[in-house]
């Protein structure tokens, strides 16, 4: 018998570490922290926690820009505290998935310290490097996602030195055999260690263009924005040269095989390129590269049916062995209910956008907070803390939105997160949304998430089976799951009335009208689904 990896199917619970819980009232979250909300946790039903990156740093991009691969920030806590949550968390069934951003460091880093002294150091070619144009400006026109030239100029070297992201994060130089080597090095630390998966930050930016050619303009009309505001000049440019490069096909396969040697662990790769389902198809090929990939083709401002209809199908088009893992929010867009909710902000609309997410055919992350329905908190100009948001304020508003601390309860300061001053404000609304109104609510976001998630575990079809769009308008999606004869049909109306919606077939469906969250009729080809209602049910 072929066993399917536990992966496969699996949700994937994010957590961003400085805002999940507090627990030495210093206002930032840290992994005991994390330790104490593991029963909560595993009250979801998740299979695993995605922990954002907890590694040592200057913090100039919140733990995305590392000085040391292999400790803990003493913010978050210690090694032991680590080894402390992956034992509590295996002893509840939960497996551990950490952040790995492999493509750059911290310029605080000791490899980027040496490596900028001089160009003969044994670490000179451990970074991307370049001389200037004749007239002194930067080798081309290579912009970084956080605003302005991807170059800064390096005195002691008298060059420049590449950073897709802050200048800060000076980008590794994957054309050196040493580099690729270290990093699979730093990789292996943590499977050592016990983790379960890597979320691969960025993977596709590890390799660059070795001629450093100019990348040519994007079209107005082709400038979508997917990850970023389109009102930054990086959405100007085709990015064929600076990222996605062909080279790094043959490093994910090295990556594979050090994960091969690791049983049951998982790769799960962030991939934000000009045609991310292509890459993300490409990436996970033949059962050799990664195990995974997601992108932000689902992080759209606007919900519609039609669209996640023709992004999902794309996809499936071009997978081969590859599985996709979907997202509606994480840490770096505006929170979904904020997207796609509305002025009303139904909490019925976030129980099916949930129930949606949670029934596409692939593995899922559900980011913290999710699960209660938050909306994006309103950050003021002087309370920002994320560097993209400071850069391009007002247009843009940057990441700390989604990022504030989780509200644990509503009577306490601070939300229960915390006995100190938070590092980022947690909105009043939230506290209406705390998780000590929402536990006893039989009705409340929370419990709907949970009965869900419980009951999907029990549907092969919907962890397992293949998917078939059945009819998708702007306001509307349906779609059946089929595992071996075992099929469910699945529908959901976002909008803010009932809709009846005709069907491409007469469909028959079980008497209990299945696992819905309001009652959903079926005349012949026709089915009524109330306003922002959600039905998935077995089909006879």
């Amino acid at each position: 018998m072929t066993i399917t990896p536990w992966w496969r199917g699996a949700v994937v619970y994010q957590v961003y570490p400085r805002s999940m819980m507090d627990a030495n009232n210093d206002g930032i979250g840290d992994i005991p922290g994390i330790i104490s909300k593991l029963d909560y946790i595993a009250s979801l039903g998740v299979d695993a926690i995605w922990v954002s990156p907890f590694f040592k740093s200057p913090m100039k991009d919140f733990g995305y820009d590392i000085s040391d691969y292999r400790d803990i920030d003493p913010i978050f806590g210690t090694l032991a505290d680590f080894d402390e949550l992956i034992s509590k968390a295996h002893g509840r069934g939960i497996k551990i998935i950490i952040d790995q951003v492999l493509s750059h460091t911290s310029d605080q880093h000791a490899w980027f310290m040496e490596s900028r002294e001089s160009r003969t150091n044994p670490k000179s070619d451990w970074y991307v490097w370049a001389d200037p144009q004749p007239d002194g400006n930067p080798p081309n026109n290579w912009l970084a996602i956080f605003g302005g030239s991807a170059w800064e100029w390096e005195p002691r070297r008298c060059q420049y030195y590449l950073h897709n992201f802050l200048k800060s994060q000076p980008d590794l130089n994957f054309h050196c055999d040493a580099v690729r080597k270290e990093i699979l090095d730093e990789v292996e630390f943590w499977l050592k260690r016990g983790v379960d998966g890597l979320r691969l930050d960025a993977i596709n930016f590890c390799f660059h263009d070795k001629e450093l050619r100019s990348n040519p303009v994007k079209p107005e009309e082709e400038r979508k924005g997917r990850g970023f505001s389109v009102d930054n000049p990086y959405a100007f440019q085709k990015h064929i040269y600076d990222n996605t490069r062909p080279e790094n096909i043959a490093f994910l396969e090295s990556l594979r095989a050090l994960m091969d040697r690791y049983p049951g662990t998982v790769t799960l790769g962030e991939i934000s390129a000009d045609d991310s389902l292509k890459t993300m198809a490409e990436y996970t090929e033949g059962n050799s590269r990664l195990h995974m990939a997601y992108s932000f083709e689902l992080l759209v401002d606007k919900l519609s049916g039609s669209y996640i209809r023709e992004t999902v199908e794309t996809l499936e088009k071009n997978l081969s062995e590859g599985w996709p893992c979907w997202s509606i929010g994480n840490h770096d867009v505006v929170r979904f209910m904020s997207r796609w909710g509305g002025k009303q902000q139904s909490p019925q609309l976030a129980k099916t956008l949930n129930a949606l997410l949670l029934s596409l055919r692939g593995s899922v992350c559900s980011y913290q907070g999710e699960e209660l329905g938050l909306t994006e908190a309103e950050i003021k100009q002087h309370e920002l803390q994320d560097p993209y948001g400071i850069t391009f304020w007002p247009r843009f508003k940057g990441r700390d939105g989604c990022r504030t601390p989780m509200p644990w309860s509503h009577t306490e300061a601070h939300a229960g997160f915390s006995r100190a001053h938070t590092w980022l404000p947690i909105p009043a609304a939230h506290k209406e949304q705390a998780v000590s109104l929402q536990d006893g609510d039989a009705n409340s976001i929370l419990n709907a998430y949970r009965k869900f998630m419980h009951w999907r575990k029990q549907q092969p079809c919907l962890r397992l089976g293949d998917i078939r769009f059945v009819s998708a308008a702007e306001d509307h999606l349906v779609f059946v799951r089929n595992l071996g004869g075992d099929a469910l049909l699945c529908a959901f109306n976002f909008s803010a009335s009932a809709q009846t919606i005709l069907l491409d077939a007469n469909y028959q469906l079980e008497a209990t009208q299945g696992h819905g969250c309001y009652s959903v009729s079926m005349n012949g080809d026709n089915l009524a689904v109330p306003a922002y209602g959600a039905l998935i049910s077995r089909m006879v």
